[in-house]
């Protein structure tokens, strides 16, 4: 069996309605099947603007049931017809007034096989998150899919390290970061964080943010979706910064043996000495 896999990841602006931004990502699924893809990751909150540049209850409406709303069944169809694995950022209502920001992974067959709810929700200017969402408390789960074992960590996530050592530890082969994060603020780490957590943990990672300024504060989302490998290589070319952009590339998962025989991190580690870390 192959173990080169071909992925995709999809940027785009806010078109201004959600119909039309649904539509937008099934016809990025279509076109990224189309070249060839087997997995696809959407952007944070896909199918809506990032509305937490602003505190407004009216934005709760977005929110829907996994994986009983109208969106993931819409995209369990989409999935299965074409193929592809597809990873959903989401919000999600597990109940009224209880929201959080998800992830939903469909298999390529359609089957819905879970959720990542985010752990680290910020509340900082641009960013009140905690308006709209709950810490996530589904833990770090890692989906068996159709093309491997699979991971998602959402946006302000990537900042933790502990979750991306946790997808490692429960066998991570790719994980995905949808995002959503603005120029000004984290453009300096943006290939840094991910690059590091990909050599630390020894997968793969795909990271993607949207593009473009909204009618909903001054948040200029500087796009450059990546996949990085073990190494801390780029995957082919950064997507550019103003543009919607499908990234397809081709990751080779032999490469995760080379590197761990090459460097032990999980052998070598002292969960013994880290208790530290989680005292209170």
């Amino acid at each position: 069996m192959s173990t080169v896999i071909r992925a995709a990841l999809f940027q785009t602006a806010w078109t201004g309605d959600k119909e039309s931004m649904i539509q937008v990502h099934e016809q990025a699924a279509r076109d990224a099947a189309a070249q060839g893809a087997q997995v696809l990751c959407f952007q944070e909150l896909f199918y809506g603007p990032y509305f937490c540049q602003v505190q407004d209850k009216a934005f709760y409406e977005y929110a829907e049931r996994i994986p009983d709303g109208p969106i993931v069944q819409r995209f369990q169809a989409l999935a299965r017809e074409l193929g592809i694995v597809l990873i959903l950022p989401m919000y999600e209502e597990e109940q009224p007034g209880v929201l959080y920001n998800t992830a939903a992974v469909i298999d390529a067959d359609g089957t819905y096989l879970g959720k990542y709810r985010k752990h680290h929700i910020p509340q900082v200017p641009g960013f009140w998150e905690k308006f709209y969402f709950r810490p996530g408390n589904s833990g770090w789960p890692v989906f068996d899919t159709k093309v491997g074992r699979i991971g998602v960590y959402i946006c302000y996530d990537r900042h933790f390290p502990e979750g991306w050592r946790a997808l490692g530890l429960a066998g991570a082969e790719i994980v995905f970061n949808p995002s959503a994060t603005s120029r000004g603020l984290s453009g300096y780490l943006w290939q840094l964080e991910q690059p590091a957590a990909a050599v630390a943990n020894e997968y793969f990672v795909g990271a993607i943010n949207r593009v473009g300024v909204e009618e909903y504060g001054d948040n200029d989302f500087y796009g450059t979706t990546y996949f990085v490998d073990p190494e801390a290589q780029f995957v082919g070319e950064v997507a550019s910064d103003k543009e919607t952009e499908l990234v397809v590339r081709d990751l080779d998962l032999n490469k995760l043996r080379e590197v761990r025989d090459r460097w032990q991190f999980y052998r070598d580690r002292r969960p013994d000495a880290y208790t530290p870390l989680t005292a209170p």
